[in-house]
C-alpha cells in the first residue's frame, strides 16, 4: 500500500483513471505477462490510478487466485507511482474474502461492485457495504448500478462510515445524483469523492461536472490513451470546444457501436486493445466477442479519433 491516503491522491488526479482489461492466453488461462505490459503502458500514458479487476477487468470471471495475482501484478508495475484500486463483489462473505486478498496483494483501495443477484433493501445494502469496509484497512468506493441503487439518506450513512471514501455512479440518474451530492454536502461536510461510472463516461461527463462530479472512469484509455488524455485535459482546462469535437466525432460513434451488443462494454474495449497491438486475448464466457464487422467499425472509429488529434496539432 502506498503511504499517501487514497482519497487525497484521487481528489486531484493528474490524468484519466485507468481500468485495465484482464489478459488471457489463447487457451483461456490468465496472461499475467501481457496484463503487466498493459498496466505499464497505461502508467506511461499518464494514468492517475489503476483500477484492477473491476468491471472492465472481468472481475466475475476471475478465480480468487487469479484475482490476487492480477492485483499484485498491478501493484508491482505501478511501484507506488499511482494508487491501485481493486474490485470486489458478490455476497458479503465473498466480497470480504476478495477484499482481504486485495489487501494482501498490496492494493490501496477497493471498488465494491453490487452484490450478486440480490435485490436488497436500503438497510441490507448499508449493512453489506459497512461489513466490507470493516473487513480490511483499505478505503472503499461504493459502486451504484443495476441492483444496488441508493437513496440520498443511505449515501449519507455510507459517507459517515469509517473506511468509505467515495461513491461511483453507474446508474445515470442525474436528478438522484444531485440529491445525493446535496445531502452529503449538507450533512457530512468533507472530501467525499464522486465518480461517473457510466460505460462511456466521457459522453456524460460535461453534465456530471455540472453537479460537482469531476472524477470518471475511462474505458477508452485502455486502447486509445492519447484520445482519453486529450479529452481529460480539455475538461480540466475548460476547453469545451475540443471536448465537443471529440464527443461528436469519436465518443458518440464509439458509444453507439458499444450499444450494439450485450457485453460490449467489456468485449469491444478488449477488441480495441488488440487492435492497438497488445494481444490481451478474448473475453471469458458468458461474455462473447464482437462481430467481425463491429471490430472493423471500431478500427474506423479509432482511426477517426486519432485523426482529430492530428488536426489539433
Amino acid at each position: 500500500m502506498t503511504p499517501a491516503p487514497l482519497a487525497a491522491r484521487l481528489s486531484a488526479p493528474g490524468g484519466p483513471l485507468f481500468f485495465p482489461v484482464t489478459a488471457y492466453r489463447p487457451d483461456g488461462s490468465l496472461g499475467l505477462d501481457v496484463f503487466r505490459a498493459h498496466v505499464r503502458r497505461g502508467i506511461a500514458a499518464g494514468a492517475a490510478a489503476v483500477f484492477a479487476c473491476c468491471g472492465t477487468g472481468e472481475f466475475p470471471a476471475l478465480t480468487p487466485e487469479e484475482f490476487e495475482a492480477c492485483v499484485r501484478a498491478a501493484v508491482e508495475e505501478t511501484a507506488g507511482r499511482v494508487p491501485v484500486v481493486a474490485g470486489t463483489g458478490y455476497g458479503t462473505a465473498l466480497a470480504v474474502r476478495y477484499a482481504r486478498l486485495a489487501e494482501t496483494a498490496g492494493a490501496d483501495g477497493l471498488l465494491v461492485l453490487p452484490p450478486y443477484l440480490v435485490a436488497a433493501g436500503q438497510e441490507g445494502l448499508l449493512r453489506h457495504y459497512r461489513e466490507v469496509a470493516a473487513a480490511t484497512g483499505l478505503p472503499v468506493v461504493v459502486y451504484q448500478r443495476d441492483n444496488a441503487v441508493f437513496t440520498p439518506r443511505t449515501v449519507v450513512e455510507l459517507a459517515r462510515t469509517d473506511g468509505i471514501i467515495g461513491f461511483k455512479d453507474g446508474l445515470g440518474d442525474l436528478d438522484l445524483m444531485q440529491r445525493i451530492v446535496s445531502a452529503v454536502r449538507t450533512e457530512v461536510p468533507g472530501g467525499f469523492l464522486y465518480f461517473n461510472g457510466l460505460p462511456t463516461a466521457e459522453q456524460t461527463q460535461l453534465a456530471y461536472r455540472g453537479i460537482g462530479v469531476t472524477l470518471y472512469s475511462s474505458a477508452v484509455f485502455c486502447f486509445a490513451p492519447e484520445i482519453a488524455r486529450a479529452f481529460y485535459e480539455a475538461l480540466a482546462s475548460g476547453d469545451d470546444t475540443t471536448a465537443h469535437r471529440l464527443l461528436d466525432n469519436f465518443y458518440l460513434p464509439f458509444a453507439e457501436l458499444r450499444a450494439r451488443g450485450r457485453g460490449y462494454a467489456v468485449s469491444l474495449v478488449k477488441a480495441g486493445v488488440r487492435l492497438r497491438g497488445l494481444d490481451v486475448g478474448e473475453v471469458r464466457p458468458p461474455l462473447h466477442e464482437p462481430s467481425e464487422d463491429h471490430v472493423k467499425q471500431l478500427a474506423q472509429v479509432i482511426e477517426r479519433g486519432y485523426a482529430l488529434l492530428e488536426e489539433d496539432r
